[in-house]
C-alpha cells in the first residue's frame, strides 16, 4: 500500500514562499512509474488540482499557479515537491499530495487513488 506523508506547510505573509514535501513508502512498483499531484482544498470548496508531473517528468499547472508554484521530483528519495512563490491569499488550504499508475487527466482529484494526510498552507494579506 502506498503511503504518502507531507511536510512543509504553514504560514507566510503574501508575496513570500514554501516548499511543500511529500514522501513515498510502500511503494510496489518503481516510484518513477507513478504520475504525482499536488491538490489543495480551501473551506467550503472542492479539492482542485494543483500540479502534476507524469512519469517522464513533464509537468502541469493549474492557470491560478503558473509561474509561480513549481512541482519537482526525485526519484532517488521517492520524494515529491511543491516549491511555492509568490503565494497570494487565495492560495490558503490544506495541500494534498496524490499518486497513481493510471496517468490520465493528471489535474483531476478522482483519478488518483493514493493520498497523503494533507498539510495546512495559510497566506495572510
Amino acid at each position: 500500500q502506498v503511503q504518502l506523508v507531507e511536510s512543509g506547510g504553514g504560514s507566510v505573509q503574501a508575496g513570500g514562499s514554501l516548499r511543500l514535501s511529500c514522501a513515498a513508502s510502500g511503494v510496489t512498483y518503481s516510484y518513477s512509474w507513478y504520475c504525482m499531484g499536488w491538490f489543495r482544498q480551501a473551506p467550503g470548496k472542492e479539492r482542485e488540482g494543483v500540479a502534476a508531473i507524469d512519469r517522464s517528468s513533464s509537468t502541469t499547472y493549474a492557470d491560478s499557479v503558473q509561474g509561480r508554484f513549481t512541482i519537482a521530483r526525485d526519484t532517488a528519495k521517492n520524494t515529491l515537491y511543491l516549491q511555492m512563490n509568490s503565494l497570494k491569499p487565495e492560495d490558503t488550504a490544506v495541500y494534498y499530495c496524490a499518486a497513481d499508475r493510471r496517468c490520465s487527466w493528471l489535474l483531476n482529484p478522482s483519478e488518483y487513488r493514493h493520498w497523503g494526510q494533507g498539510t495546512q498552507v495559510t497566506v495572510s494579506s
